[in-house]
Order: C-alpha cells, then structure tokens, then sequence
C-alpha cells in the first residue's frame, strides 16, 4: 500500500514536471510585451537572403561581419534559415542552419525557430517595408533584436523609423551592434 502511494506520487510528480517544462519551452515561443507581429505577412516574399543591419549582441553572433540571413521552403509548413557570418578572429566563416515554422496565423509574421532539435524561439517580423527590402524582427523578448535589408545598407529614415519602434518597445538601442558589412 505504502509503495503504490510512493509511485502514484512519483507519477504525479514526474507529470507536474513535464507540464512545466512543456510550459517552458512553449513560453520560449513569444513576442516582446507591446510589440505585434505584421499583418498581413507573406511568407513567399519573405524568402531569400537578407543582409544584417545591426543586431543585440548575443554568443553565437559575438565578432562576426558580413553577416546574412537566407530563408527558402524545405516544405510547406518549413522553412530552412541559414544563418552566416565571418568571424575574424577565427579567419573562416561560420554557418549555422535551422528551421522555422509558423508561430501565429498564416497571415502573421510570427515565427517559431530552432537550430537545436526541438528547442524553439520566437522570431517576429514587426516592421517590413512594402516592398519587403527591410524588416525589423524581435525575438522572444528584449534581447533580441534584428534590422534586416536586402542590401548591404539600410537608408537612414528607414533605420530611425525601426529604433523609434524599438526604443518605444523597451529595447536599449544604444546597445545594437552594427554589423560591418564590407568586403
């Protein structure tokens, strides 16, 4: 009797903790508080290289220039994201590949991505120009922060109008890191 108790209670245990950790990694799926991902977003026109304007400084960026973001379908609900960048330091490029999902609706530029197994992070679209030349993507909170352009540049009314965006959310923007984009 004694040790059907002890298991029912190892098990309700091991169940609290698995809703916990559940939790956890779903929580890791979010968007900034005040922030909203674009609406409508198209996933097709996403697609592609992006260059990194500047970024919040995080280790697995940590000293690399001439960094790029490349988006292309592996299926219809996956898209593979091939992160890469040289590192001087290093003298050699660094790439990193994962894969990104929706998080939200179709139509919302809410993503869910992973470069380990199942572990995901939010990524979040919440500016993009018309024309889809620059974004500005949030990651699950006020860490993370990306300003992205399909060119090497980014006009400068167009990265005053993401930092207003972005001071406006919390993010301490004198703190991006300005991705050299040289040769």
């Amino acid at each position: 009797m004694a040790m059907e108790r002890k298991n029912k209670a190892l098990i309700g245990l091991a169940a609290v903790a698995a809703a916990a950790i559940a939790v956890n990694l779903a929580s890791c799926v979010t968007i900034p508080k005040g922030a909203k991902a674009v609406q409508p977003f198209d996933k097709q026109r996403y697609l592609g290289t992006w260059y990194e304007i500047a970024r919040m400084d995080f280790k697995f960026e940590r000293g690399l220039q001439n960094v790029t973001a490349t988006y292309s379908l592996i299926d219809e609900n996956t898209i593979r994201v091939d992160n890469k960048g040289y590192s001087i330091k290093d003298q050699k490029w660094k790439e990193s590949i994962g894969k990104a999902k929706l998080a939200g609706q179709p139509s919302e530029g809410r993503l869910k991505v992973s470069f380990f197994g199942p572990f995901y992070a939010g990524y979040n679209v919440i500016a993009i120009d018309p024309e889809y030349r620059y974004a500005l993507v949030a990651g699950n909170n006020l860490d993370y922060l990306w300003l992205l352009s399909r060119d090497k540049t980014m006009p400068q009314q167009v990265k005053d109008n993401y930092l207003g965006i972005a001071r406006s959310l919390g993010y301490q923007t004198e703190k991006l890191v300005w991705t050299n984009q040289g040769n």
